[in-house]
């Protein structure tokens, strides 16, 4: 009876004496997966953030591109350089965007102090051509327009609309000339063909124009 409880003891106390099993298991590796639980979980944690922090700045783009919007009216144009929802908009409103700048084409003919009262109306300023680029950018749509050059009164020095003089030019060979005696104060993109497409005009000649509006985005 002694012997039968001494083993019933003995292996009484070889089941109390085994270890608990831990909160914690062990992978093939010798870590613990908690510890990869845990890592994981930082870095959904860390993308999810990320991911906020990115929809926030479109958000903001978007509401800003609203308000600019609201502006102005509804005409149909091309726009370059963007793409989906913001492409789709710009081509509602009649903007187009390009090098940091948004241009608005006319559809219509008018005098070079009617169309420039039409771009600040909307903001805006006729355009002022800084880069061979931009050059470039306003023979792509194959109109005679109206740009934001026009002589100081004082000296007859070539300025633009906001008062920069003017450092590089882009005049057709010959010009400016003051046609046939004519008071050619205002001028337009005429020579299409080549890069250098400037002429001087009477500024009361009838013309389409183009408006660049500077937006922070």
């Amino acid at each position: 009876m002694a012997r039968f409880v001494h083993r019933e003891q003995l292996e009484i106390t070889d089941y109390v004496n085994l270890p608990e099993p831990s909160a914690r298991s062990v992978g093939q590796d010798g870590g613990e997966t908690a510890a990869g639980s845990g890592g994981k979980l930082y870095r959904v944690v860390a993308v999810s953030f990320g991911l906020l922090c990115i929809l926030q700045a479109a958000l903001n783009i978007s509401l800003r591109l609203y308000t600019f919007y609201s502006k102005t009216p509804d005409i149909e144009l091309s726009c370059t350089n963007l793409t989906g929802d913001l492409r789709r908009e710009l081509i509602t409103f009649g903007w187009v965007y390009f090098r940091r700048s948004f241009y608005y084409i006319s559809t219509n003919q008018t005098s070079w102090h009617k169309g420039r009262a039409d771009c600040l109306q909307r903001e805006a300023d006729l355009v002022i051509i800084n880069s061979k680029q931009e050059q470039d950018f306003t023979r792509q749509f194959n109109k005679v327009l109206w740009i934001g050059l026009t002589p100081k009164v004082a000296n007859r020095k070539w300025k633009w609309v906001d008062d920069t003089p003017l450092t590089e030019s882009y005049w057709s060979p010959g010009e400016p000339n003051g046609f046939e005696g004519k008071d050619e104060d205002c001028v337009e993109t005429r020579f299409l063909d080549m890069e250098n497409s400037w002429n001087d005009i009477p500024c009361t000649d009838q013309n389409f124009w183009i408006c660049e509006k500077m937006i922070a985005l």
